[in-house]
């Protein structure tokens, strides 16, 4: 009971953030659960795919909504990319917990995100210059890049989707959060199947979603709100603050495990 309250709340903060900033919320929720090490890594990473792939499933609804103008070409093959990339990073996510203890996984896990976040804050702090790619085909290796990194490290996507859009595509950061939990949805969606036909969710407590459903939803529908009233710029400064704050957490629990 206590720990689906922890997670309800976590989440439902998580997500509002990751809403916003295109995230996603697992970004925060994999290390925040990872600190509180009440689950294995694979139940953790699950519970972070469901939370996401709802989070976007509203965010994106919400989106459309509100006459959000998309590209809707780009978002079929950045999607296409990132369902064959979400079935390559589950499945060597699988892989890794055959040949590795937990604890190693999760190291990997952290480093990864690490230099992920290390990536997007020195991206979007000092402003590289954009490449304006035009073609479809790098729509979908990015699909495919993105998609692998948010199933692998059972993130969601995090920072580097809105970053890598912003330096490929010539995004402003508004338009890059949008695409980039469209990305989210289809990448988590490819992960929860995959699992789904290979180990199964046996091996999970499922009655931890019914915290994790409602939180998700709700944390999707809050971001929405706040995103409206803030400025690109501002979107910018929450951006990176959770990045830094997300980086904090991750060397913490990085320097727990080699202890």
């Amino acid at each position: 009971m206590l720990k689906g309250i922890l997670y309800f709340l976590v989440i439902i903060l998580a997500n509002t953030i990751g809403s916003v900033s295109g995230m996603g919320g697992g970004v925060i929720i994999k290390p925040v659960l990872d600190f509180f090490a009440l689950d294995s890594v694979a139940a953790v990473s699950f519970y972070s795919t469901v939370a996401v792939f709802v989070m976007s499933i509203v965010s994106t609804i919400r989106q459309v909504q509100n006459g959000i103008a998309l590209e809707y070409l780009k978002i079929v093959w950045l999607s296409i990319g990132s369902v064959l990339g979400g079935i390559l990073g589950n499945t060597s996510f699988e892989m890794l917990l055959t040949q590795f203890n937990s604890d190693t996984v999760q190291f990997v896990q952290i480093f990864l995100t690490i230099v992920t976040l290390v990536f997007a804050f020195l991206y979007t702090r000092f402003e590289w210059r954009n490449f304006n790619l035009q073609s479809y085909v790098w729509y979908l290796f990015t699909g495919i890049v993105l998609g692998f990194i948010a199933s692998l490290l059972g993130i969601g996507g995090g920072p580097i989707n809105v970053s890598l859009l912003m330096l490929l595509f010539a995004m402003p950061i508004k338009s890059a959060t949008v695409y980039s939990i469209a990305t989210i949805l289809f990448s988590q969606l490819a992960k929860i199947l995959t699992v789904g036909f290979t180990t199964g969710f046996l091996r999970y407590d499922l009655t931890m979603l019914w915290y994790i459903i409602p939180a998700a939803i709700i944390g999707g529908l809050l971001g929405d709100k706040v995103s409206r009233l803030l400025s690109p710029k501002k979107v910018t400064f929450v951006f990176q603050g959770v990045i830094l704050l997300v980086l904090l957490v991750n060397i913490y629990n990085g320097i727990q495990i080699i202890r």
